[in-house]
């Protein structure tokens, strides 16, 4: 493969080289006094590589790159590594065996050691914001972050490599109903991420509802504290019947479910198919919910509806891969059967801009395992690019033929827990659809039927419907819907020149000189 456009690193440390970028000798990320330059960790010159996501994908593929020889930095928004599906509580939460809430916990274990025992530069607590590629410095790329971003010690910060690799995950989906703004409601993923982070139940009665196999293993994990009164499924598990191929050559996937299905079997907790919970019920919060029967569409099934006492609900519809950074800077996509899009990819997982890799959810939502695999890959794919190699080897063609068979399953869970196009009849004229706006659908049904709207753009200038913090986020797949006058519409890909919330000051300070040597805090 042909270099990149800046050439072989000529820094490259080895293990145990003394070096500027070791974690003991790097710019520490203690907060500056102002914001009156930018703060960069690059002294001598840029890293290799930059990956951006400290998950499963993004740990592989800096512990891959840097045991190749690369200088690589490791940015995340949290403070520890692991990414939500890792997600585990701090020390100080005094968790016994963190373990327990995971499965597959010694493949976090081994990557977390390969990563202390390599020249990787984490940054923990980097909210990135954008990705940018300076031309005129040999096509080097900045990643732009701030930390503090809690409001104590905020701070811009660029961080410059040669090569980028996307590892920034999903966010869940949510499909509005009545009542789910309420206190007690809570997304699944959420839910699991207080267990995780914080040993936190976010009731005493849960019920699990939405669709997607996270479900279950939500829903065993709360009912070792809580009582869960239902798990309430939106599609049929049946349907996986139809890709007999992606299940026989993934049958860790097989038993995964089967042992979250043996765990809600055994604390008697029904798993209600082809249901969903319709209306929330309470004043103050969560007192109860209905759940009613779906016909193929997801159209509710009338008389059917049932209610079940509770004081939290779990709910989310699927995942959607977190790709603004990518589309922003013109990576193409390609659309899965689930009504979302992700990053197009070759073979050794890099986009359609030269210079830039992804890998995991950011490829389509598949797990923890295919987001190993991919991350290991694209850092063997990057250090060969970097260092002027050919990619070749029976590793290369393992990590192949692994991705390829968890890409099959990936794309055939997208497939069965796809969303019905009725779901909207769910809704009524007063139900929030957009949270962070309190736009109902109601007046988004007036934007289509009476103002000609015609796409999740135009309502939104005419309603303001995502237009608040969460930028979309969580009403983004609704109001598309409803703007389409169907239930199964893609949210516009929206290329924006911030990927998170920025502050005023971070953006003044890119203009000021960068800031490369290395501050005496002593």
């Amino acid at each position: 493969m042909e270099s990149p456009t800046g050439g072989p690193a000529s820094f490259r440390p080895g293990r145990g080289t003394p070096s500027p970028l070791r974690k003991d000798t790097a710019v520490p990320v203690t907060p500056s006094e102002s914001y009156e330059s930018y703060e960069s960790y690059e002294a001598f010159e840029p890293y290799d590589l930059a990956v951006i996501g400290a998950g499963s994908a993004g740990l592989a593929g800096a512990v891959a790159a840097a045991e190749l020889g690369l200088s690589v930095s490791l940015l995340d928004t949290s403070t520890h590594t692991g990414g939500q599906f890792y997600r585990h509580p701090a020390p100080t939460v005094g968790a016994v065996r963190p373990e327990a809430l995971h499965h597959d916990w010694s493949a976090y274990t081994d990557l977390r050691r390969r990563l202390a025992e390599s020249e990787v530069r984490h940054l923990p607590g980097h909210h990135v914001w954008g990705v940018t590629k300076d031309e005129g410095a040999g096509g080097v790329w900045a990643a732009h972050a701030v930390t503090g971003a809690d409001g104590d010690g905020e701070r811009p910060v660029r961080v410059r490599a040669r090569a980028v690799l996307l590892a920034t995950g999903a966010y869940e989906r949510q499909l509005p109903f009545p009542g789910w703004t309420l206190p007690g409601v809570v997304g699944a993923g959420g839910a699991q991420a207080m267990l995780k982070s914080g040993l936190v139940l976010p009731g005493r009665q849960v019920v699990v509802a939405g669709s997607g196999p996270l479900l279950l293993a939500v829903a065993s994990s709360l009912a070792a504290g809580a009582k869960v009164p239902a798990v309430v499924e939106a599609s049929g598990y049946l349907r996986y019947a139809r890709h007999p191929r992606a299940l026989f050559t993934n049958p860790h996937k097989a038993v995964e479910a089967l042992t979250h299905g043996a765990a809600l079997l055994r604390r008697r907790v029904p798993v209600r198919l082809r249901s969903a919970v319709t209306e929330v019920h309470g004043t103050d919060r969560v007192e109860a919910v209905t759940v009613t029967r779906l016909d193929r569409d997801w159209r509710p099934v009338r008389g059917t509806g049932r209610r079940i006492e509770c004081d939290a609900l779990a709910v989310g519809h699927g995942l959607v891969p977190q790709i603004e950074l990518a589309t922003t800077l013109g990576c193409a996509t390609r659309p899965l059967p689930d009504g979302t899009r992700t990053l197009a990819l070759d073979g050794l997982q890099g986009t359609s801009v030269p210079g830039l890799w992804a890998a995991g959810e950011t490829g389509g939502v598949g797990g923890a395992q295919l987001a190993r695999t991919e991350g290991e890959l694209a850092g063997i794919a990057i250090a060969a690019q970097v260092l002027g190699r050919p990619v070749h080897g029976g590793r290369v063609r393992e990590l192949k033929r692994r991705r390829g068979r968890m890409r099959a399953f990936a794309d055939a869970m997208a497939t069965v827990h796809a969303p019905g196009s009725g779901w909207p009849q769910w809704l009524t004229d007063d139900t929030d659809v957009c949270r962070c706006e309190e736009v109902t659908a109601g007046r988004i049904h007036e934007a289509v039927e009476d103002l000609g709207a015609r796409d999740a753009r135009t309502v939104k200038l005419l309603t303001r419907a995502g237009m608040g913090w969460c930028q979309g986020r969580m009403c983004g797949a609704a109001v598309a819907c409803l703007a389409s006058r169907g239930g199964t519409a893609e949210p516009p890909l929206e290329r924006r020149p911030f990927a998170t919330p920025v502050p005023l000051a971070a953006l003044a300070a890119l203009d000021a000189p960068v800031v490369d040597e290395p501050r005496d805090l002593s």
